[in-house]
């Protein structure tokens, strides 16, 4: 088969003007000169509500940036509800399925990123049954084990059927690829197919605006990204206002927005917690500017397995603005940074290492400081080098394994 003319369907539950890698796939694809098309609803994430510039249609077909876009309507006010958000799911899934039966034909490959639930590659699987198409998944988030760590209970009932749904997902794909290693393991119990790849996560910040801005006269630490339960910040924050009382100097920055928001405002606001500043929300094209300020930039997600074969991807984002890392997870991302020599790392559910480790940055030397930079550096173009890891990825999807 001619690369050139390979025709691909991507399957995603988030697209341009939504935030997030797959974009950056999805154009280098374009200028690959691979025909490439996408499968997805109509944008309204982070908010839970529709952009503007769009209408909450049932079905309509755009061209954006030179990429036909099948999209179809959403559920919206998932932001603070359960219930909506997975009604949002159920909708997808039907909803994407009926496009898929009128679409899929015209496709010889499908790559489906999931970010979230794994019931956004039934769509995919629908085209596969029915046209034969050979799917290949870049998975975010490993089930079950994101579905039991995002709060719901362990039941025999629930596990069963999660473990069925899980092999028949796999079983009907091709290839996968990982951001992390150590999820290899994970999707093998549930898949005899060994046929899966390591292709991490890169930045796709968009950096082109050098603007910069002060965030304190203080020693600033800033956490980016979506303020969520399973992020850690209530300990983070309780092992700053520790580090704060020793050393007033310190600044802690929350960038974002999420589920866990209003709770950590009010903790902040109990406590009598100094120094501790929230941000709105800010686009990839801004945030660098914010990052930029910072001096140490900090990643964290709750003690729980499943997040130990975690990297988030501001992670990447993280290094390509050459700042030190403050890692306070247990697991692969806390080995890199160790082994890189790129930050410090405290445990996620040790308040007194949390605190210890903010006051060692603020100990921390112009030299000592710039050293980590000088890791980081190195470490970025290695292991997470963009154009080789869309370079192999690209290679490995088109390839007839």
């Amino acid at each position: 088969m001619n690369n050139n003319k390979t025709k691909i369907l991507v399957v995603t539950e988030r697209f341009f003007p939504e935030e997030f890698i797959i974009n950056d796939l999805v154009s280098e694809w374009i200028k690959k000169g691979l025909s490439v098309s996408v499968l997805t609803q109509i944008p309204s994430y982070p908010a839970g509500k529709v952009f503007s510039g769009y209408k909450n249609r049932f079905y309509y077909k755009e061209n954006c940036k030179g990429i036909d876009v099948y999209r179809f309507r959403t559920v919206q006010g998932y932001k603070g509800s359960l219930f909506f958000k997975i009604l949002n799911y159920i909708n997808f899934v039907i909803l994407g399925s009926v496009v898929a039966l009128f679409i899929g034909k015209n496709f010889d490959k499908i790559f489906v990123y999931q970010t979230g639930p794994l019931t956004l590659a039934i769509p995919a699987v629908v085209i596969k049954k029915v046209y034969s198409k050979d799917i290949t998944i870049w998975t975010q988030d490993i089930w079950p084990d994101s579905v039991y760590a995002y709060g719901f209970k362990k039941t025999i009932i629930l596990t069963k059927f999660l473990d069925w749904f899980v092999r028949f997902i796999y079983g009907n794909c091709k290839q996968f690829f990982i951001p992390c290693e150590g999820q290899r393991n994970l999707i093998g119990k549930y898949t005899e197919n060994k046929n899966i790849h390591y292709a991490p996560n890169w930045s796709f910040l968009e950096d082109a605006n050098k603007d910069s801005i002060t965030l304190s006269e203080n020693f600033n630490f800033t956490f980016a990204g979506n303020i969520g339960k399973v992020q850690n910040l209530d300990n983070v924050i309780k092992g700053f206002a520790l580090a704060q009382k020793e050393k007033s100097s310190i600044q802690l920055n929350l960038i974002g927005d999420g589920s866990a928001l209003n709770e950590l405002k009010e903790l902040v606001k109990k406590e009598q917690i100094n120094n501790v500043v929230f941000w709105p929300r800010t686009s990839s094209v801004e945030i660098g500017k914010y990052l930029r300020a910072s001096d140490v930039l900090v990643v964290s997600l709750k003690d729980n397995p499943i997040f130990e074969v975690t990297i988030p991807a501001k992670f990447q984002a993280y290094l390509m603005m050459e700042k030190p890392i403050f890692c306070i997870m247990n697991g692969e991302l806390k080995n890199i940074v160790e082994k890189n020599k790129i930050g410090l790392c405290a445990f996620p559910s040790d308040i007194d290492d949390i605190k210890t480790k903010f006051l060692y940055f603020y100990s921390f030397n112009k030299a000592e400081l710039h050293g980590l930079i000088d890791n980081i550096r190195i470490t970025k173009d290695r292991a997470f080098n963009r154009v080789k890891v869309i370079n192999e990825l690209t290679r490995l999807f088109l390839v007839d394994v």
